[in-house]
């Protein structure tokens, strides 16, 4: 009798126990993480899809490749050709994009490169360079050092050959933020890491709204048939909330200093 009223006790907790989160493990890239919205986003995803979003945080470069080798279920990333190959190379199902914000480039306030007169990041960046004026880069691969390169090629610029006043740090958008900062250098941000960055210094935001800044972020499922332990239904399940209307309302509302840092860009399917 003893073992039927254990076995009864037992069956009665496991029936009223709340049932275990799902899990999407997603790589994610250092700007959204410091943006903060991270913070707003996944207590909601929780609470109401009941799963739970464990973030890597990491460089764009890095992301992808722990997309590659199937360490992560999604990534969510901000450099389209590097989205495009590797959905292409069928390392994803699909691209989706969720949001935008934009580049902006900062600089001392002082602004010795006078960026802020310049028509074009290529044409600041060239400035920049012809003063030899310091700058920082973040050197690791990341969608934001992707974005920094093709500006520099578009001003027929190769920064390897700026020498010292060219500061590449292979670190994530915060702590590159802090070496120009100790600099007084040039540096190009993601708008909402730069507003909610603390330690501005003589720093000053000195140039936007060039076409080529804007700055898309997308979700990228792992392919199940390449790695079929990713938790694609529950990923699935978190984009089509991101894309869908409470996504759309909690990114848009999200702002810093009055200041909204991300557009919901999402397109229904």
């Amino acid at each position: 009798m003893k073992t039927r009223a254990l076995i009864a006790a037992l069956a009665l907790a496991l029936s009223t126990a709340p049932a275990l989160a799902e899990t999407v493990r997603m790589a994610v890239t250092t700007s959204f993480e410091n943006s903060g919205l991270a913070d707003v986003l996944l207590p909601e995803i929780q609470e109401e899809l009941g799963i739970e979003v464990e973030l890597l945080v990491v460089g764009t470069g890095q992301a992808l490749r722990l997309g590659e080798a199937g360490d992560v279920d999604a990534v969510l990333v901000h450099s389209r050709p590097a989205e495009e190959a590797f959905v292409a190379a069928g390392h994803a199902t699909h691209w989706r994009e969720i949001m935008y914000n934009d580049f902006v480039l900062v600089g001392p306030s002082g602004d010795p490169a006078d960026v802020a007169s310049a028509e074009t990041a290529a044409g600041a960046l060239a400035q920049i360079a012809e003063v030899d004026a310091a700058f920082v880069s973040r050197g690791d691969n990341s969608g934001t050092h992707q974005k920094e390169l093709a500006l520099w090629a578009g001003a027929g610029v190769d920064p390897e050959t700026l020498g010292g006043s060219y500061n590449a740090v292979g670190a994530g958008m915060g702590a590159a933020l802090n070496t120009a900062s100790g600099l007084n250098a040039y540096i190009l941000s993601d708008r909402a890491t730069w507003l909610t960055f603390g330690n501005k210094g003589d720093l000053a935001l000195l140039f936007s709204g060039d076409p080529e800044m804007f700055n898309p972020y997308s979700l990228l499922p792992v392919n199940p048939e390449r790695h079929p332990h990713v938790n694609n239904d529950a990923v699935m399940e978190l984009e089509a909330w991101l894309v869908g209307p409470r996504g759309e309302e909690l990114i848009n509302a999200y702002t810093v200093l009055d200041e909204t840092l991300f557009v919901h860009s999402a397109v229904p399917q």
